[in-house]
């Protein structure tokens, strides 16, 4: 089976590369390497350098795709606010590009890699469920929301299959810092023996799943026929940024305290997703605990290169 997977050298594309590689696919990563990166890609994958807002009819028109996972996206919540046209651009009319090619060059069904918390805003109840009202805080959280409702009209009008994923927080090795997320910043600051920097209290609490476990199951599911179409995937636990310091400290051995600096605004407080229904139709589960991962994340940050400072 020949899959596109747009974002292929980012942290969750590549990742999701590897496993479609381990299942004997032939893969094409298209990326404009703004966020990815070439060293994350795998060698037996094809790298198309473009961006997906670019004309993409000369690589679906040669390659023939049968699927298409798109990754691809302005994935810096924080960064939204500083420059929304940038996020609309790329989330939006990027995701409307490619869904048109899928259309005009018959893909058979498409991926897509959304968000959970962002898309959700401030819960009104926990677990949030599929059905939990929307009103998303951030630019990032209305783009990649906005994309669902494209997804679904292509299916409803071109019968474009389609799944779509709204992940937890995600963690795991390839994760660059630059990109904010928490868990790369505290491991990276650990490993240079700066104290992490805590927004706020410390207490707001997220649903942290493992990249690995979600690359994997992202694969399994491509030709799986669920009744809905669209699925959180997450932990199902709700952990707060505190007790994730405190687990990388006794992991690390390090020994100074978090700096708490101001809380960002438009960020979620508490989320944690209800997985019902994705292990009721897609069979999923969780392969690493919270602390496996961490340990797995750790670990790989100190082999590149890294040095703990105390």
């Amino acid at each position: 089976m020949k899959v596109l997977v747009t974002g292929g050298a980012g942290f969750i594309g590549s990742h999701i590369v590897d496993s479609l590689i381990k299942k004997n696919n032939e893969v094409v990563v298209i990326d404009n390497l703004y966020s990815g990166k070439e060293e994350n890609i795998n060698e037996k994958a094809k790298l198309v350098k473009v961006d997906i807002n670019d004309n993409l009819d000369e690589v679906f028109d040669k390659e023939k795709f049968e699927i298409v996972i798109h990754a691809a996206a302005q994935v810096k919540l924080r960064d939204s606010f500083e420059d929304p046209v940038f996020d609309a651009k790329t989330n939006v009319l990027g995701t409307i590009n490619v869904l048109e090619a899928c259309r005009k060059f018959k893909v058979r069904k498409v991926i897509y890699i959304s968000t959970g918390g962002a898309r959700v805003g401030e819960p009104e109840y926990l677990p949030v469920d599929e059905n939990h009202p929307l009103n998303p805080s951030s630019p990032y959280g209305i783009s990649k929301h906005s994309g669902e409702h494209y997804f679904k009209m292509y299916y409803d009008l071109y019968n474009l299959d389609y799944i779509a994923f709204c992940f937890g927080n995600v963690y795991g090795p390839r994760d660059d810092p630059k990109c904010k997320r928490v868990m790369a910043m505290f491991i990276t600051s650990i490993l240079e023996g700066d104290s992490p920097k805590i927004f706020g209290s410390g207490d707001n609490t997220r649903d942290y799943i493992y990249v690995k476990d979600l690359a994997e199951f992202v694969v399994e599911s491509i030709d799986k026929k669920p009744e809905h179409k669209l699925f959180h995937l997450a932990n199902g636990e709700q952990k707060s940024v505190n007790e994730l310091f405190k687990i990388l400290k006794d992991i690390s051995g390090f020994e100074k305290d978090a700096e708490h600096i101001e809380a960002v605004k438009g960020e979620v407080k508490d989320c944690v997703l209800d997985t019902t229904l994705a292990k009721k139709e897609l069979n999923w589960e969780v392969k690493h605990s919270f602390e496996e991962g961490i340990k797995e994340t750790f670990e790989w940050f100190k082999t590149k290169g890294k040095s703990f400072k105390g």
